[in-house]
């Protein structure tokens, strides 16, 4: 791409500071990127664009730029030029990078520690998970001469690519919440996601940065050595705290040298206590008040079927349908049945993107239910139908059969864990639970 041409962009850019690579949600004044997907080709629709207002668009196929029409921009990758355009953007702030990864957990914590800092600074967060090779620049575009601080959720399912969006973001502080597994269609094993994961490790100490670690993981405590660190967890450490309840929401003392401070959350699952506690500590060493680490916490609510508690005209849902691996899988049915509801009831969907271990890893929750002693078990996708046994299990093979199921055999008073792959798509059971 030409000099002038990347000026221009940036140029651009700072008069609206609005970008966006969909016509569907675009904002007047926004510069449009045309990217292209495997199913799709984005600058068809850079006259769409235009007609709804964009300041500019950047194409990379000369087959849709008109003559002498200057809106558009064209360059060798549209995809390349926005990272190029967000790493430019992201160096004239001289502000702290937190970026945050990891195989669980990762939102929930990039969300408790958006609500924590957000407490008493300006900050520019990911918005939901957009966390990929788009997501992380278009977060990076939303930092303003106001931010103080920046938090970047970063995913990955391939090796290599933790490396390319600390590249891009450049981040002076770093958090991996554990490592486990989870895309094995991409890694292969857990020695590539390990390796990926710790990529974000590499780059703060490459850059003199400083990460925040769990003192209870002993992986991450061993990878993250001789990196200038903060830790948090179970005493010893730097923030220190225990759960005192999970029953249903966690309850946790925040343990410091001044006695404890109870803090009450709106979170399921005492899975949840790590993540609380990376908000505590990323929290505390930013300098954001008790009070105000406090208040943030007790107010946050879980959103976007995470750990939400959730309750219909019949019974009472926990809602963690978000995502599924092997590990958050495991925790979800250990913590459930930590509750000792009355009349527990458990809706499992596949856990996707296991590659070659697919089989072994859904066999593996099948035998733990097998032990678990529940009696009222419902099993949805093709991996678990093709693998569990006829009883104690009902198996169906798609969502929409479950449904017609639970349409003309209605479940009442019962209290349900509903935890699946995105894909699988259960929260459409809703309606029918």
């Amino acid at each position: 791409m030409r000099m002038e041409n990347f000026k221009k962009i940036y140029k651009l850019f700072r008069r609206h500071s609005l970008v966006s690579t969909d016509t569907r949600k675009l904002e007047k004044g926004s510069l449009f990127f045309a990217l292209s997907g495997e199913n799709f080709n984005g600058n068809r629709f850079a006259e769409i664009a235009l007609e709804k207002g964009a300041l500019a668009v950047i194409v990379d196929d000369p087959e849709f730029v008109p003559e002498n029409d200057n809106r558009y921009i064209l360059v060798e990758s549209t995809l390349n030029t926005l990272q190029k355009l967000a790493k430019f953007h992201r160096q004239q702030f001289d502000i702290p990078i937190l970026a945050i990864t990891g195989t669980n957990g990762k939102t929930t914590t990039k969300e408790l520690c958006a609500a924590v800092l957000s407490a008493e600074k300006d900050i520019c967060a990911t918005e939901g998970n957009f966390n990929n090779h788009i997501g992380v620049p278009l977060t990076l575009l939303h930092i303003g001469t106001d931010t103080e601080i920046a938090i970047v959720e970063m995913g990955a399912n391939h090796p290599g690519e933790i490396e390319h969006l600390c590249e891009i973001a450049q981040p002076t502080h770093g958090l991996i919440t554990n490592i486990s597994k989870a895309h094995l269609e991409g890694f292969l094993d857990l020695q590539g996601i390990i390796y990926t994961k710790n990529e974000l490790y590499t780059s703060i100490k490459n850059n003199a940065g400083m990460v925040f670690v769990n003192k209870d993981d002993l992986l991450l405590m061993q990878l993250s050595e001789g990196i200038n660190r903060f830790t948090y967890g179970i005493p010893p450490a730097d923030t220190e705290g225990k759960t005192e309840q999970a029953n249903p929401f966690v309850v946790l003392d925040w343990l410091r040298e001044t006695g404890r401070l109870q803090i009450k959350t709106r979170l399921y699952g005492s899975y949840n206590f790590n993540n609380i506690m990376a908000a505590i500590a990323v929290g505390k060493y930013f300098g954001i008040s008790e009070t105000g680490i406090v208040r943030a916490l007790k107010n946050y609510k879980p959103r976007n079927n995470r750990s939400q508690l959730y309750q219909t005209q019949n019974n009472t849902l926990i809602l963690d349908a978000y995502n599924a691996n092997p590990k958050s899988m495991k925790l979800a049915i250990q913590d459930f049945a930590s509750h000792r509801f009355p009349h527990p009831v458990l809706i499992l969907g596949d856990m996707f993107e296991l590659g070659k271990s697919a089989e072994e890893e859904h066999k593996n929750i099948v035998k733990q239910l097998e032990l678990s002693g529940f009696q009222n078990i419902i099993l949805i996708g093709k991996d678990f139908y093709r693998i569990a046994p006829e009883q104690p299990f009902l198996k169906f093979t798609s969502t929409e059969e479950a449904a017609q199921y639970l349409k003309s055999h209605p479940i009442k008073e019962a209290h349900i864990l509903v935890k699946g792959s995105r894909g699988m798509q259960l929260e459409k059971l809703i309606e029918y639970l």
